[in-house]
């Protein structure tokens, strides 16, 4: 592992990570995947990410949202609803319990997707490899006491 990366993982650790980041990061990789027409997501340098396009759970309005993933062999993701470790599931989860059908954008590619809350040992493999993939997310489970939501995206066929 590189040295940045160990050092951006002890780093997003924290809790004063935890406190600025939320209000910074998504704005910025909003903004910057807007300009270049979908084709650079900052925080995708240090971990893949993709703009996940749900339906709000209570406005019914589509709601993007930069999130970094975890990319499973077969073409499937893991998205953590993680946080950045702080005490709600973040808004994103409510919207795909309610309205799992969504849209990613991979690599400037969009994909429409399903999202299926993981639960039990297919949860426990699940986070196991999250644990391997981004071990900070101990560091934010640690911090909360609710379960942090772990999602399969799995690709839909278009219609």
């Amino acid at each position: 592992m590189s040295p940045t990366r160990r050092l951006v993982q002890k780093i997003s650790a924290t809790r004063t990570f935890a406190r600025i980041a939320p209000h910074v990061i998504p704005a910025l990789d909003r903004a910057v995947h807007r300009l270049t027409h979908g084709k650079v997501l900052l925080s995708a340098r240090m971990l893949p990410g993709v703009i996940l396009t749900a339906t709000g759970a209570r406005s019914g309005r589509p709601r993007r949202t930069p999130l970094a993933c975890v990319p499973e062999e077969g073409g499937s993701w893991l998205l953590v609803g993680s946080n950045f470790g702080r005490p709600g599931h973040p808004a994103w989860t409510g919207n795909l319990l309610k309205n799992p059908e969504a849209e990613i954008n991979w690599r400037s590619q969009d994909i429409p997707v399903r999202a299926r809350l993981l639960t039990g040992e297919e949860r426990a493999r699940a986070w196991r490899t999250a644990l391997e993939f981004w071990p900070p997310y101990a560091a934010y489970q640690a911090r909360v006491e609710r379960e942090i939501r772990l999602f399969r995206l799995e690709r839909l066929e278009r219609r």
